[in-house]
């Protein structure tokens, strides 16, 4: 017998690689979670095999040739296009919980419609902060709203903190710094010149993780650990100098918390999304997620360096913007995406890629980010401003 108070959960972004990560933790705890929204892009046919399983009360593709396509093929199916529509539906009584796992700037309205409303959000679209940091975190304490991190960092450091942890006041529970573990993606090694040679195929093929094309190009070139320091910035409170970032090429150790009496508390497991995913999806409580015990004794060793900025200057550009403040970050966001975006097309080299965010940096003005029609004024500016460059480069 089924239990009368699961959970309803609306997926954005659900035929990528947490979305589907999401459906199995939750197929594998059917009396807990009932899928009650899908949101995608353009896949289609991985949408409809979703829907199939899971009977979804609201369907919508975001992609509008893709929306037109599917409504031809399955006009059974009642699809929904509209943004706003999908925002009322992050923010209507039938939602409890939002999986906000839409790739880049995209999922800032749907997910911030959520927040408003005081849903339990789950957050995997890090961009979102890195736009909207102090928005987000003000509308979610004015709402009540659960702002649960999934990205494997900081659920690590969520999981470390102690249950007194005070976002505003961080040092009262004695925190001292963070500490984002990342695994240097498949490049961690090269030098200069062979990384002036790298091809998207290479650039996507991370040797720990499984994950979208977008973020694993921002996982070889360390903008996602950029993206990850901001993210970090907003959600736990502390400053940008106690905020390091250590590589850790076994992705075992997730990410770490020092405390002022010198412990340090950290998070291990198997480079398994499911497993943060499964942390927030039942938060204060635990679930089956799937994925594989760690073997303690198989482990030979685990090692930490610090991060060469020289060979991976994105990582430095984000801590700049982040300093800056207002739109920088969003300015940094917008300009990664334009730059990968460009790569994976191979109009730009892999090089490329940090020396476009960074032209874009010192070409933007960088705009207030007071409301969320501001940050995406820039965000817009932004990418005219990137795309323009990157043309340049290309020729």
């Amino acid at each position: 017998m089924k239990s009368l108070t699961r959970q309803r959960v609306l997926i954005l972004g659900s035929t990528g690689s947490i979305g589907k990560s999401t459906l199995d933790v939750i197929l594998r705890n059917p009396d807990l979670f009932e899928v009650v929204g899908l949101v995608a892009h353009k896949s289609e046919d991985n949408l409809v095999q979703q829907i199939k399983q899971h009977s979804p009360k609201f369907v919508a593709l975001t992609d509008a040739s893709a929306h037109t396509s599917a409504k031809t093929r399955w006009p059974e199916i009642s699809w929904h296009h509209s943004m706003e529509e999908i925002c009322h539906w992050c923010a209507c009584e039938e939602v409890d919980v939002v999986v906000a796992a839409i790739v880049g700037a995209a999922g800032l309205r749907p997910t911030m419609a959520a927040v408003k409303a005081g849903k339990k959000v789950l957050l995997a679209n890090k961009e979102s902060l890195v736009l909207t940091g102090a928005l987000m975190m003000d509308a979610a304490e004015a709402s009540g709203a659960q702002l649960l991190p999934v990205d494997s960092e900081h659920n690590a450091i969520f999981q470390s903190l102690p249950q007194n942890f005070q976002r505003k006041n961080p040092q009262l529970s004695g925190v001292e710094k963070i500490w984002l573990t990342a695994s240097g993606g498949p490049f961690l090694n090269s030098d200069l010149a062979s990384l002036a040679k790298v091809t998207p195929a290479q650039a996507i093929n991370h040797p720990n993780w499984s994950m979208g094309r977008k973020i694993s190009v921002d996982s070889a070139t360390m903008a996602n650990k950029g993206l990850e320091l901001i993210e970090a910035f907003w959600l736990f409170g502390l400053g940008s100098s106690d905020i390091e970032v250590v590589i850790h090429p076994q992705s075992i150790v997730h990410s770490l918390v020092q405390y002022k009496d010198g412990s340090f508390l950290a998070q291990l497991g198997a480079p398994d999304m499911r497993t943060p995913i499964a942390n927030c999806l039942s938060y204060p409580k635990r679930i089956e997620s799937g994925a594989a015990r760690l073997d303690l004794k198989q482990l030979k060793s685990l090692s930490f360096s610090a991060p060469d900025e020289d060979r991976f200057p994105a990582l430095r550009l984000a801590r700049v913007a982040l300093e800056q403040g207002g739109a920088a970050p969003a300015v940094f966001n917008a300009a990664n995406e334009i730059a990968v975006d460009a790569f994976l097309k191979e109009k730009i080299g892999f090089l490329d890629i940090a020396r476009l965010i960074e032209r874009t940096m010192e070409t933007s003005l960088h705009n207030d980010a007071s409301s969320i029609d501001a940050v995406l004024f820039a965000d817009a500016r932004t990418r005219d401003v990137a795309q323009n460059l990157c043309d340049r480069f290309s020729h």
